[in-house]
């Protein structure tokens, strides 16, 4: 398997095309300039009372909805008045982070017809819960997103939402249909909680769409895809398999299924086998074992925080919803189980399974064949989803099924799979934040303006370098 180190640098922004990531000043990034251009743009025809609307505003398909015109749709008023969880999107930004706020608007929480109780928000213990946000000043736009990991509808609010809002767009995420651990024990056949997850972004994004013409009386100008970690897997999924719903996507380290691998059951049981002994006596077959796996040289220094809270949990619980038989008697597995007790996680050896394990995972892969323009960012220190195993392949999927001029893929130099963990290591990571908000900003450019397109793929240097591209 290759590395994907023969990525070309990136060169630095020239003319139109030209957009900068930052992280001076705290976290604050060169895209605040269309942040302020909307904040200070005159406020839209029917939009000088606060709210208008909110009578109109029904979710189509919603079980149940509440809705609350709040002064500050961003985390800086949400928090006070309880209109956000702040343990949703713990240790995702880092504390630096810089985010707009004052955005007057409407919200509407509420959750579709479900049969899972996953989700505790608001005492509701009832799935497919969503958040709308709906901006007093709208721009014609929707930014739609679903949970990272196993979190909440909330867990995007201070890096995705707060920002989205601030130019202008209104809002959607769901929690995807099931939360937490014990996400895989939803739906009836291996894959179905997945197959779920893509479901309820389909489903929300056809229903905020119809909420907003009702609220504003407007059409939906521009509907943009967006999401962290699973929700870059959800991005890839919805371009590629409901091209029709969104005008552009922005995938940011999104996971990568593919029955044939790679995929997470392919590489973690190496971590999870081979790290203790690297751990422990610094063993070179073992640390060569985890760079055949593509976990990046250079990034050993986070693989001790990998292994206690990432490594284990994550291949037990995706290997349950795809190959529950592995382990019968606790399809969960044993937690940090050693190598070599039966039915250890640490020894899953993926290619050999059934094949029905690799036809679940088949239902919810991805392909590469997007249908809209798609910007992937991925660090290149990100240990739980090594970029060889992961965005450098997805690249190649678009390449191979001719889609590459849809496509721009940055990988970002000292970047990790979240930034929470460049408060440890600030010397040694980079914030992908001001990258992601830059890599918006391109877009909404790209979409205005076919020839002011983003720079080629390549990679964004090093948080020693010049950090314009």
């Amino acid at each position: 398997m290759t590395t994907g180190n023969s990525a070309p640098t990136m060169p630095p922004g020239r003319g139109r095309g030209a957009w900068r990531c930052r992280t001076r000043r705290g976290l604050a990034t060169g895209a605040a300039v269309l942040v302020a251009a909307v904040l200070a743009a005159p406020v839209p025809a029917g939009a000088a009372e606060h709210c208008p609307g909110a009578d109109r505003a029904r979710v189509p398909g919603a079980q149940y909805q509440i809705s609350a015109c709040l002064p500050d749709l961003t985390t800086a008023g949400t928090v006070a008045s309880g209109h956000t969880d702040p343990a949703d999107y713990a240790g995702l930004a880092a504390t630096g982070t810089r985010n707009p706020s004052g955005v007057p608007g409407l919200q509407i929480d509420g959750y579709f017809p479900d049969s899972s109780t996953t989700n505790t928000e608001h005492g509701w213990e009832h799935d497919a819960q969503f958040v709308l946000r709906l901006p007093d000043r709208w721009n014609g736009g929707l930014v739609v997103t679903g949970a990272p990991g196993n979190r909440h509808q909330y867990s995007l609010d201070d890096t995705i939402s707060d920002w989205a809002l601030a130019a202008g767009y209104a809002y959607a995420a769901t929690d995807k249909g099931n939360t937490g651990a014990d996400f895989w024990r939803d739906g009836r056949r291996p894959g179905d909680a997945i197959a779920e997850w893509n479901r309820r972004v389909t489903q929300l994004t056809v229903a905020a769409k119809a909420t907003l013409v009702a609220h504003y009386r407007q059409p939906v100008r521009r509907t943009l895809m967006t999401g962290l970690s699973n929700g870059g897997y959800l991005t890839r999924w919805q371009l590629e398999n409901h091209p029709q719903l969104y005008d552009a996507g922005i995938d940011w380290e999104g996971t990568l299924l593919r029955a044939d691998g790679p995929n997470l059951l392919t590489y973690l049981p190496t971590a999870l086998r081979a790290y203790p002994g690297y751990a422990s006596t610094a063993d070179p077959a073992a640390h060569r074992a985890m760079l055949r796996a593509g976990f990046a040289p250079g990034s050993e220094f986070l693989w001790p925080f990998h292994y206690q809270y990432y490594w284990d949990l994550t291949q037990r619980v995706y290997r349950a919803e795809f190959d529950p038989g592995y382990s019968p008697d606790d399809p969960a597995g044993t937690p940090f189980c050693t190598s070599g007790t039966p039915h250890c996680d640490a020894d899953y050896d993926y290619a050999s399974r059934p094949a029905s394990v690799h036809r679940a995972m088949r239902r919810v892969q991805l392909t590469g064949r997007i249908g809209k323009p798609l910007i992937t960012l991925q660090g290149t220190l990100d240990s739980l989803l090594p970029i060889a195993t992961d965005s450098d392949e997805y690249a190649r999927l678009v390449a191979a099924h001719g889609r590459g001029q849809l496509y721009r893929y940055y990988r970002i130099a000292d970047g990790n799979h979240v930034d929470g963990l460049y408060d440890s290591f600030p010397q040694r990571l980079r914030p992908i934040l001001p990258c992601y908000r830059a890599a918006f900003s391109a877009m909404t450019r790209w979409l205005d303006d076919h020839v002011d397109t983003p720079p080629p793929s390549g990679t964004v240097p090093g948080r020693r370098a010049a950090p314009t591209w």
